[in-house]
């Protein structure tokens, strides 16, 4: 069991270096350049307003009954998705789920927070470990490498070095980035970036000024980061990313206090599937439930729309891909205890059953759940696992002290771009899961026409068939830390495997 903290990222505080540890933060910030403003599309509403999904039948445009009934109940709509039948809503009324869930035609309603609607300000601290200039100038690249690829022992783990000798990647296949904004002025992801299919989702409502999805100085890196590591160029600059000839959007969706609501979810799934998106990454949980539980009505509605979002996305040809989670937990167990959630509000320690109360979007139907590896290639510290809830694993990094790189990599973490043109090391779930939507891009570049779900069964049949780790005693201290479960062939600490790129562009 995690102890409470203020949230809950797929990125993960560990030790560093081989004989002196160094703190790696949650989603920490770093310092950017000065030309990049503070992202438009921020929330401006009153301090007593909350945000609501309502859910309704979709296809058919929200009925004057039900507009009606939202006026009645205290509510202002934001924006509407017919497509999915999903309604953004804000209300000052504190009964406003409970009174439209009265009303005919609507399917479930509930609230997307605890906290009121809150004003653009940052309590995020700390930083990633970023590379010195030292550390820059040292690495010693050969010929056909990018200059820091040879401290990415990550490529080499899913044989994406070797394929990267027959393709990069088309650039006609587009991975969204749903995440806290993109620095598309980065050297390493700017030669790649789709302006088009990028937009700012924090409100709920998409919001496509020029730079919208880009994150503020003050805000997390970990969208750049993950950018990076899906397409991060081949050009003579920095890292190579798994899939470096591919295009990558930024969906942005968090707030400048790192919270990933639901109406900015279910607006970046939408946004995607709009825009002819090929995969979407997924580095997060949905805020505030670690946890959304079927019998609790607000929880529900969550579950409900985000549901629906990604759905309509996976419909319109869009692969969804998300990371599992860092807190070691047995996603198919039969009960666990979740001490952090609401964490908007005043969480407690509350015990669930995985199989009724769901991790959004990581367990919702459709999508690609993502474990973690570190430099040995077995399941990272942290990572969250469970049989039949993994999909396909990949590297997300471990402390080095457990799982050591052979050299020249001197890291167990995973090194990729930040905001302001640097690079640093971060690691997680949230860095494995590009890793998979970069393979998963390589795939629809090999085979351009193939549906959502024949990407996903090329995925997971061309993965390496990964025997679980028994017994798994990470730390050396004789105590068994975590059990797996499973055949070679598919386990829960690995799904069908780890992924392979070289596979993906062969096969």
């Amino acid at each position: 069991m995690t102890a409470p903290r203020k949230r809950s990222r797929r990125a993960v505080a560990i030790p560093l270096g081989l004989a002196t540890a160094t703190a790696l933060a949650l989603l920490p910030n770093v310092s950017a350049s000065a030309a990049q403003a503070a992202a438009p599309g921020t929330v401006t509403a009153d301090a007593t307003s909350l945000s609501y999904v309502v859910n309704v039948r979709p296809g058919h445009g929200t009925s004057s009954a039900v507009k009606k009934a939202v006026a009645q109940a205290g509510g202002t709509i934001v924006t509407s998705y017919d497509q999915i039948g999903v309604i953004v809503v804000h209300s000052s009324n504190a009964d406003f789920a409970k009174t439209i869930r009265r009303v005919r035609g609507v399917d479930s309603a509930g609230a997307t927070r605890n906290a009121p609607l809150p004003a653009q300000s940052t309590t995020d601290v700390g930083t990633p470990k970023a590379l010195t200039s030292e550390e820059v100038a040292s690495a010693q690249a050969v010929d056909g490498q990018d200059p820091l690829e040879p401290l990415q022992w990550d490529l080499p783990a899913i044989q994406a070095d070797k394929a990267h000798e027959k393709t990069l990647g088309s650039p006609k296949v587009t991975v969204a980035v749903i995440d806290t904004g993109v620095d598309d002025t980065h050297p390493d992801i700017a030669p790649n970036f789709d302006r088009d299919a990028s937009v700012n989702c924090v409100t709920g409502k998409p919001d496509t000024t020029d730079g919208a999805w880009r994150p503020s100085a003050a805000e997390s890196p970990h969208g750049t980061h993950v950018a990076g590591e899906i397409a991060a160029a081949k050009n003579g600059v920095g890292i190579t990313g798994v899939a470096p000839g591919v295009k990558v959007a930024g969906i942005k969706v968090a707030t400048t206090d790192g919270y990933f609501y639901a109406e900015s979810v279910v607006c970046g799934f939408v946004w995607a599937a709009e825009h002819h998106v090929d995969i979407t990454n997924n580095s997060y949980y949905t805020d505030p439930w670690y946890f959304n539980c079927a019998d609790d009505p607000d929880q529900k509605a969550l579950v409900d729309a985000i549901t629906r979002a990604s759905r309509y996305a996976e419909k319109k040809g869009t692969v969804n891909v998300a990371a599992a989670g860092n807190e070691s937990y047995d996603l198919a167990a039969d009960s666990i205890t979740d001490p952090v959630s609401p964490n908007d509000g005043t969480p407690s320690d509350r015990v669930i059953d995985p199989s009724k109360c769901f991790d959004i979007p990581t367990q919702l139907p459709g999508v690609v759940t993502v474990a973690s590896t570190g430099a040995k290639g077995i399941k990272s510290s942290f990572s969250n696992y469970g049989l039949g809830v993994i999909d396909v694993a990949a590297p997300g990094g471990d402390s080095t002290r457990y799982q050591t790189p052979a050299p020249p990599a001197t890291s167990g973490l995973i090194l990729g771009p930040l905001p302001g043109g640097t690079w640093g090391y971060m690691a997680g779930t949230s860095m494995a899961t590009p890793h998979v939507a970069g393979v998963a891009a390589l795939i629809k570049s090999t085979h351009p026409h193939a549906p959502a779900a024949l990407v996903k069964a090329l995925l997971y049949a061309e993965a390496d068939a990964t025997p679980c780790t028994d017994p798994y005693d990470i730390d050396s201290d004789g105590k068994v830390d975590a059990v797996c479960e499973g055949t070679k062939n598919r386990n829960g600490f690995y799904g069908w495997g780890t992924v392979n790129a070289l596979a993906a562009v062969t096969k």
